[in-house]
């Protein structure tokens, strides 16, 4: 993973061919920075081929106003030079390495190109079998989503439950509808998928 100093520096390693990704992040941080720098770090390791580069921008500071990025860590997706999606927060780096192998930017579940992918976010923690399972099933049906561990991040855990009452993972948000548990005909059918 490639560190870069300035905007004009990355428009030079973004280029104007094929894919690209960006960590914003700030060393001196919280721990969700800690945490997307390590996982990126590790997942662009295992995606040899990934054109994945990095920014802290505690000392970066001319990136992110140019492309509206108010809160780190965030992660720009570019192609062909420009910039076509952002993810922030932390994710595992089973996502990240899914994202930078090409299968997390433009993959639907009908494969339909035209219609647009639904907002999937799973709560798991990273002991839970079905949890496991769930993130399995959307990556063998090509459906990209966030997943967080609430384990890890207090906050989100606070939500979940507040959101659905119940406290067990995974719980699953798709387009703001709240599937708990491995519900797969109510996931396929919230997803159109068969």
């Amino acid at each position: 993973m490639k560190q870069i100093h300035s905007f004009e520096e990355l428009k030079d390693a973004v280029g104007t061919e094929g894919k690209s990704y960006l960590l914003l992040y700030k060393s001196s941080g919280s721990e969700q920075n800690s945490c997307a720098l390590k996982a990126v770090e590790s997942a662009a390791v295992k995606a040899e081929k990934a054109n994945v580069l990095a920014a802290d921008v505690a000392t970066v500071r001319d990136i992110h106003p140019q492309y509206g990025i108010t809160s780190v860590p965030s992660l720009l997706g570019f192609e062909k030079g420009k910039m076509k999606k952002v993810v922030k927060g932390c994710s595992e780096e089973s996502f990240y390495q899914n994202l930078f192998e090409g299968g997390a930017f433009h993959s639907s579940a009908t494969g339909d190109k035209d219609k647009p992918q639904k907002n999937v976010v799973v709560y798991s923690t990273p002991t839970c079998t079905y949890c496991n399972a769930i993130k399995s099933y959307f990556k063998e049906n090509n459906i990209r989503f966030r997943d967080i561990d609430v384990s890890r991040d207090q906050k989100a855990a606070e939500e979940m439950v507040k959101r659905s009452g119940q406290q067990g993972v995974p719980q699953t948000l798709i387009n703001g509808q709240v599937v708990v548990g491995f519900d797969k005909a109510r996931i396929d059918a919230l997803l159109g998928i068969r």
